[in-house]
């Protein structure tokens, strides 16, 4: 026998061991009605490759890399696994505080945009400004990188450096920026000067939210704020739950939002407030995104407050978090949301009653003007 002839018998040979045990299993779980060819291909290329491949593998990262790639093939960018690092990140991004920047990142169309700079951070003090695009991180381009690693490399140690290469007012450039402690405060309040309209900006909608929601209410109405403009621009989302807890102390008695999954089963999240207290104006822009959707939406529909600003983002669905058995994780898309009269928002976002544009040549926050000046010729609304 010729050796090609050999070589080819005992490569045969191997596969066919590697893949005997996994198909017999497969046959018999198929019998049942359990598990399709496809899981028997999944399993019978794992068992191949831990028998064959010229360096024994890890199989924790084998099953690693198939829960990836199954995640990355439903082309849902909101839907990711997330390893270990990556998985404690997202816990700290709500739960409390960490190391970065003091930036909130937008994923969409294979590029990653700042949404949003948190004042007195390092990239505030950097100049980031909302709408900057982030090319790479410390030299590696961010199209290469799944978009929760973009968000790992960035944060880490406090004190350590971080180089990020950013599209800037149209050009490129390196900024080096110092991580700290980024604590996680989501609302502030102010009283408009000269006026009785009251401000609060949300710039999340993290675990304490709806806590921060009511003090902040409460200490403006004590210092005589008649109506209110809050500010939802720039802000990604967050939890839906603290979305629904400030809803609750604006939106009318009725429906905030409906949450619909794939078998049609809907929960509705509902505000029994008997009426609102102050007229409303919300400022939304292109980066107001999910959860901020969800409550501009409600409002809108209600008729509890005026929209004013640009079209939001265009983020409709809800995902729900999976911790897995490596301190992993799961981030899924589960269900898709409609507002209170059944619009769908995903991919068309929230349109603003009133239309204000902002530029780079505005001297002055057009959109606050605007803002404003409704409610001072619409007090009683």
């Amino acid at each position: 026998m010729s050796k090609k002839k050999i070589v080819l018998t005992v490569i045969a040979s191997a596969l066919c061991g590697s893949m005997l045990t996994v198909l017999a299993a497969g046959v018999f779980l198929r019998s049942a009605g359990i598990y399709g060819d496809d899981v028997l291909r999944l399993f019978g290329v794992m068992k191949f490759i831990q028998s064959r491949y010229v360096d024994a593998p890890d199989t924790s990262v084998l099953v690693d890399g198939a829960i990836d790639g199954m995640v990355a093939s439903l082309g849902d960018p909101h839907s990711v696994y997330m390893p270990p690092e990556v998985f404690r990140t997202l816990r700290q991004q709500t739960e409390g505080s960490f190391g970065g920047i003091g930036v909130t990142m937008g994923f969409k169309d294979g590029t990653v945009k700042i949404i949003s700079v948190l004042d007195g951070t390092p990239g505030a003090a950097a100049g980031l400004r909302a709408g900057d695009e982030i090319l790479a991180v410390d030299g590696i381009p961010t199209n290469e990188l799944p978009s929760e690693e973009v968000a790992l490399r960035i944060r880490g140690e406090v004190g350590t450096q971080v180089t990020l290469h950013i599209l800037h007012d149209g050009a490129e450039q390196d900024v080096t920026i110092t991580r700290d402690v980024i604590q996680v405060h989501s609302v502030r309040g102010v009283m408009v000067d000269g006026t009785t309209i009251g401000y609060i900006r949300i710039a999340s909608f993290a675990e304490h939210t709806g806590d921060e929601f009511a003090a902040e209410m409460a200490r403006l109405g004590e210092a005589g704020m008649t109506s209110l403009i809050l500010d939802l621009r720039e802000n990604p989302g967050g939890l839906i739950t603290s979305c629904v807890a400030v809803a609750e102390q604006i939106v009318p008695a009725g429906p905030i939002v409906s949450v619909i999954n794939r078998d049609g089963d809907t929960e509705v999240y509902r505000s029994h407030l008997s009426a609102r207290k102050y007229p409303i104006a919300v400022l939304i822009d292109e980066n107001s995104a999910s959860a901020s959707e969800i409550l501009a939406g409600a409002l809108q529909d209600t008729g509890a407050a005026t929209i004013v600003g640009t079209t939001s983002y265009g983020k409709g669905s809800v995902q729900a978090v999976m911790p897995l058995f490596h301190d992993d994780g799961l981030k899924l898309t589960i269900a898709k949301y409609i507002t209170p009269n059944g619009r769908s928002i995903d991919g068309t976002g929230i349109t603003p009653d009133i239309a204000v544009d902002r530029t780079p040549a505005d001297t002055t926050d057009v959109q606050f003007e605007a803002a404003k000046k409704y409610l001072e010729e619409h007090p009683n609304l």
